[in-house]
This record gives C-alpha cells, sequence and structure tokens, in this order.
C-alpha cells in the first residue's frame, strides 16, 4: 500500500525544488555570461611586443666535387704524353759488358737474324736518354736490342699475326731470358701486341740508320706500304670519318 503525502507539505516540497532550480539557472547564466566575456576579452587581445627570433646569416652550400664529377657526362678521352724532342745520338756498337751473369758482344752483325720474344717499354722511361744520346719516345717507331750497332734498322715480325715493321734500335736491352728485344710503345701498338706484353717474333739485322732521329722516312715508308697497315688505315677513317687525316699518320 502506497502512503499517503498530506497535500501542504507537497505544496511546501515543489516550492523548495523550483527555487532551487532557478537558483540553479540563474547561476549557469552568470558562469556563461562570464565566460563569453572571457572569451571576447582573449579574442580582441594583442600582445603589446613581439619578439622574434633574430635571422641568422644565410649558409652557403658547397657543391661536393664528388657529386659534381658524376654529374657531368663521361667522355672516353686520351692524354697523349708529353712530346719528346729529337736529340741527335753517336754511332755507337760498344765493348762486351755482362748483365746478371750474361755476358753480350756488341758487333755488327749484317746476317743477324733471329726467333725468340719481344716485349716493350714505355713511361717509366719516356723522355730519358737512350744508350747511344738519344731521347726514348715512347710513340716513336724504335727498338732496344743487347747487341746490334745504334743507330741501325731490323726488320721485326709478329710471328702470330704476321704483322712486319722496319723498326730504330737506339738503345739497349731487353736482360731477361728469352726475351731479344724490347720495342717502343708504339710499335707494339702496331704490331698488335700491347695489351698482351710479350710475343714470339723475328728479328733481321737491315742495315746502319741515320744519325739524325728526325729523318724517320723509311720507317714511314715501309709501314705505308704494308698491305695491314692500309687496311687498319682505311678502316679507322671510315669509322671515325678521318677521311685524309690518316694520309699522315698511323692507325694502331
Amino acid at each position: 500500500m502506497r502512503s499517503k503525502v498530506p497535500f501542504g507539505k507537497l505544496l511546501s516540497c515543489r516550492a523548495t525544488l523550483s527555487g532551487r532550480a532557478v537558483a540553479f539557472v540563474a547561476a549557469s547564466g552568470l558562469a556563461l555570461s562570464a565566460c563569453s566575456k572571457s572569451n571576447e576579452q582573449g579574442s580582441n587581445w594583442q600582445p603589446t611586443a613581439v619578439e622574434r627570433p633574430a635571422m641568422s646569416a644565410p649558409i652557403a652550400v658547397q657543391q661536393d666535387p664528388m657529386r659534381a664529377a658524376n654529374a657531368a657526362p663521361k667522355v672516353a678521352s686520351y692524354t697523349p704524353p708529353d712530346r719528346v724532342p729529337r736529340v741527335q745520338g753517336v754511332y755507337k756498337v760498344g765493348k762486351p759488358y755482362s748483365i746478371n751473369g750474361v755476358t753480350y758482344v756488341p758487333a755488327e752483325d749484317p746476317s743477324y737474324d733471329k726467333v725468340g720474344m719481344a716485349s716493350w717499354y714505355g713511361t717509366d722511361f719516356h723522355g730519358k736518354q737512350t744508350a747511344n744520346g738519344e731521347l726514348f719516345d715512347m710513340e716513336a717507331i724504335t727498338a732496344a736490342h743487347p747487341t746490334l750497332p745504334m743507330p741501325s734498322y731490323v726488320h721485326v715480325t709478329n710471328l702470330r699475326n704476321g704483322r712486319t715493321m722496319l723498326v730504330r734500335v737506339n738503345d739497349r736491352g731487353p736482360y731477361k731470358p728469352g726475351r731479344i728485344i724490347d720495342l717502343s710503345r708504339r710499335t707494339a701498338q702496331l704490331l698488335g701486341f700491347d695489351r698482351n706484353g710479350v710475343t714470339e717474333i723475328r728479328v733481321r739485322f737491315a742495315g746502319l740508320a741515320p744519325l739524325d732521329p728526325k729523318d724517320d722516312r723509311r720507317e714511314r715508308q715501309h709501314l705505308a706500304a704494308q698491305p695491314w697497315h692500309r687496311m687498319a688505315s682505311a678502316s679507322w677513317g671510315q669509322r671515325f670519318g678521318l677521311g685524309a687525316w690518316l694520309g699522315g699518320h698511323s692507325a694502331p
């Protein structure tokens, strides 16, 4: 059973609740008003002075030289060696001498005709004096021989490809077992064994050479008359458009 509440007491409770509600609403309104004014002041607030950090000087950007080099297109290039002046030497045969226990006897030998191994030499001796007083030029058609007179001519034939050249002897060497002649780098290129380092050759004496090393007409004329050289020159001329330029130069 429900308990009955006197009507007068019920009215008193409702009045009390209504008063509290009104007080709560009034307090809420005051709080909202205060927040609104605070927000309004916040939106209109400006600082009296603004401190800005000092601007530092711009940092210079240094280009990485390696990157710059890598960025550039790579072009294959050939740097020719320094030109060597043609210095006249002397005619020389020489006395017997010994190297590493082996005795060599220099002599004029018109019948000289031998087969053996050939090597070549280049940058380490480029520009240095030869045994007869000339200057070694690795781009010239020259050779070193242990006994033949200087300067003299020899016919050198690469037995692996049949190429033959007339070569000026103006130096002494080589002194390794089995090797009978040491050729300039250019001569090795023309004979086709510069990449191998050594090759089997035949060497035949071809007479004395002029003292003046500038006089290389015989070597050039002999080279120009070789069929293998004419074919190589024509091939290079067609491939690179050198045309008449090869008329006075030698292709590899």
